[in-house]
């Protein structure tokens, strides 16, 4: 785990919020110990892990690929080729869901907006650093035009039967 006291309690925070908004039918399925808690997500979510990755396009058609996800500081971060139809969808209409399932076991489900990552960004550096641990090689030099996202979640709920 990457994150800093004030993260695991910003991210507490969000999926307070996230499941007081949720609907009934929401909260019936994830309740007592089968809601997650942010420690426990962050836990559960140290590595790789693969993210179902949903995006809209121009005729607001929702789309869902797979992404390799890396959840660094509470957020998720994930890399695509430029030509890849969700850059192209990104630049346009930068709102995502995402999920990452392990079968009955562990779900976890969010909402948000996906930022494009530059060197300009604090967090650059450490992200780079990061997949360039996990994967052996710098994951900018896979392709010309290699982009780095994190996403910004606006709502984030864990569910999860962890025994």
């Amino acid at each position: 785990m990457r994150e800093t006291a004030e993260e695991v309690a910003a991210l507490q925070a969000l999926m307070d919020a996230s499941y007081r908004r949720s609907t009934s039918h929401l909260r019936e399925i994830v309740s007592g110990t089968r809601r997650l808690d942010a420690e426990q997500v962050l836990e559960q979510l140290v590595g790789m892990k693969v993210l179902s990755l949903a995006t809209v396009t121009a005729a607001g058609e929702p789309r869902v690929s797979a992404v390799d996800g890396h959840l660094l500081h509470g957020q998720w971060t994930f890399g695509t080729d430029g030509r890849a139809a969700k850059a192209k969808h990104l630049a346009a209409r930068p709102a995502v869901s995402a999920a990452h399932v392990d079968g009955e076991r562990l779900g976890v489900f969010c909402h948000g907006r996906a930022v494009r990552l530059t060197p300009q960004d604090p967090l650059w550096a450490e992200t780079i650093e990061h997949w360039t641990a996990h994967y052996g090689s710098d994951p900018t030099t896979w392709g010309a035009d290699i982009r780095m996202f994190r996403i910004e979640p606006t709502w984030l709920v864990g569910y999860g039967t962890l025994e």
